[in-house]
């Protein structure tokens, strides 16, 4: 069982150009699309999260459902649904303006304890930053830590939503001693003004950094390194290929029985090259859809 933590919301999508060029409301957020593509390709998933009881709040559990995650651990509030408008470029990539203030997701809690079957937890983007929900979400990434699960981290940096970035990039290095793998943009990782070396010395026992179309390079404890190219597809838009990418990861590492430190660090360069293809061609598929639309199994075929 793979659980995933974070934010669910609501992309308003534009349809054509121009930025208010018939938005269209779709189901998002990086916690949420992870858990949908993890659903699809048909990892035992739940989503912990906590959202509003408003018509966006309901569509988001009927997604989650539709994927087949279980959503028993996701918490319900009064309070609106998060927004995220988003402006897609001439390339296909998206940027974001949130709409936060007062919404049910930020005021997630710590769970009392975490499924007896759960083998990983992943977490990321808006559920780390905005308060009080980051710091609740900040204990259960040390609690499954100190509990020996496997942790994934995907921070996918938000500048806007980011109000003091030197105390945001120190807290993110104050989490790594917790994170088993670390999966960063290469946007993200200039923007945390790291390098792989520095992070895998903190705690991860991998980093991956995707390149968008140029494809992924992972890093790793004993000093290795792989890469694999991007899948060329026709990019309709780059919304949830990172997400996608989380799944895949995460997917790919319970099929090879390695949701562990030791194992991870034993996968090898066969091992890595197989995962890292498989996520490339999840985030392909992704690309050539409009919106967070992730790829079932039978889309990819085996690892």
């Amino acid at each position: 069982m793979i659980v995933v933590a974070g934010e669910a919301l609501i992309d308003l999508v534009p349809q054509g150009p121009g930025a208010l060029a018939g938005l269209k409301p779709a189901l998002g957020g990086g916690p949420y699309n992870t858990a949908v593509a993890l659903g699809r390709l048909g990892s035992p998933t739940v989503f912990c999260s906590r959202t509003s009881c408003d018509a966006f709040g309901e569509a988001l559990l009927d997604g989650l459902r539709q994927a087949g995650v279980d959503v028993s651990a996701v918490q319900r509030g009064t309070e609106p649904t998060t927004l995220a408008v988003a402006t897609i470029g001439a390339d296909g990539s998206a940027a974001y303006s949130f709409y936060v203030q007062g919404t049910a997701d930020r005021l997630f809690t710590a769970p009392a304890g975490l499924p007896a079957t759960a083998r990983a937890v992943s977490f990321g983007t808006c559920s780390l930053v905005l308060e009080p929900g980051a710091s609740a979400y900040e204990e259960l990434m040390r609690t499954a830590a100190g509990q020996g699960l496997f942790t994934a981290l995907d921070p996918n940096i938000r500048p806007g939503l980011i109000p003091d970035a030197d105390a945001y990039r120190a807290r993110f290095k104050s989490w790594l001693p917790s994170v088993t793998l670390l999966k960063l943009s290469e946007e993200d990782a200039r923007w945390l003004g790291g390098t792989p070396g520095e992070w895998l010395a903190a705690g991860p026992s991998a980093v991956v950094i995707t390149r968008g179309g140029d494809g992924l390079t992972v890093f790793t404890r004993d000093g290795a390194q792989y890469s694999v190219p991007g899948v060329e597809v026709d990019v309709v838009d780059t919304i949830g290929a990172g997400d996608t990418v989380n799944a895949a990861l995460l997917h790919g590492l319970s099929a090879q029985d390695a949701l562990s430190p030791g194992t991870v660090a034993a996968l090898g360069a066969d091992g890595w090259t197989r995962l890292l293809r498989f996520a490339a061609r999840a985030a392909a598929i992704t690309c050539s859809r409009a919106g967070a639309e992730p790829p079932f199994a039978a889309e990819l075929g085996n690892i």
